[in-house]
């Protein structure tokens, strides 16, 4: 009886938080301009889901934003969870003050945000401003130290037995961390792996500094110059058609992925 009533919680608190937004999204992508608009929860009087989703294909380049977004999103996971991972396993064993104190620096980049004048100039100078290749980079740069971050507490809490017998079995170090540390490591990184592809598929703010080009746009900025170009102000319409197809593909991964990374999130967070 106790979990019935907790499920029933769960559900009337997910109903407005949740399924209300939702439900606002996808209808809203298949009405007209002027239904849309007025931001209502109320079927379209008239559909336009072929109008609108075709508008969104064509004329909003989408399939160029989302392969940007993939050049971007996929290189930048799989460097910053192998990078951080190795990185906080050397943060978590070592006992070292000046290890410590780096791993304290790097955590502030967690809390400070990019100067962006400064990476500018950089990229600049590896002649990158303005690339997908440099924003990547900045990517990585800036989203490695909350992997690091997350997973080194981890590390701290696992047992150092299997360590040392693969290194008296004569393992090198980077043997042991893909035979011992990485099938050790995968719920926590499953966690992150959830962080990173939010935060840097839905990235804008530096996307919007970072490349400047129509040929470069990431699927924020192709959905900000698409959406914003109506003489009447927003098209609401295709706003939300191109939210929902910004969305898919995390969707579809998720899907894909589904058992794993919630398998990642509870041993992750039982583990800490």
């Amino acid at each position: 009886m106790p979990s019935v009533i907790k499920y029933i919680l769960l559900t009337a608190f997910a109903i407005p938080w949740v399924f209300v937004p939702l439900w606002m999204l996808v209808i809203n992508s298949f009405k007209t301009p002027g239904e849309a608009a007025q931001l209502s929860l109320a079927l379209p009087t008239k559909w336009a889901i072929t109008e609108n989703y075709t508008a969104v294909f064509v004329t909003g380049n989408y399939l160029t934003g989302l392969r940007n977004s993939l050049l971007v999103a996929i290189p930048t996971i799989f460097v910053v969870l192998f990078l951080g991972s190795l990185a906080a396993w050397a943060y978590a064993r070592s006992k070292s003050r000046v290890t410590q104190l780096f791993f304290y620096i790097t955590a502030l980049s967690i809390l400070l945000p990019p100067a962006i004048i400064p990476t500018i100039y950089v990229l600049s100078a590896l002649h990158l401003d303005g690339s997908i290749a440099g924003y990547a980079l900045m990517q990585m740069g800036t989203r490695i130290g909350g992997v690091i971050f997350l997973t080194t507490g981890f590390v701290r809490g696992l047992p150092t037995d299997l360590e040392e017998a693969a290194s008296i079995d004569g393992a090198s170090r980077m043997r042991t961390y893909f035979s011992v540390m990485l099938p050790l490591l995968r719920p926590i990184l499953f966690v992150g792996a959830v962080l990173l592809v939010i935060s840097v598929w839905n990235d804008f703010f530096f996307g919007l500094l970072l490349l400047r080009t129509t040929d470069n746009a990431t699927l924020p900025l192709t959905m900000y110059s698409f959406a914003s170009a109506g003489e009447h102000g927003l098209n609401w319409n295709l706003v939300f058609a191109h939210v929902v197809m910004t969305s898919l593909p995390l969707v579809i991964a998720y899907l894909f992925a589904q058992r794993q990374v919630l398998a990642g999130l509870t041993e992750g967070s039982l583990k800490g």
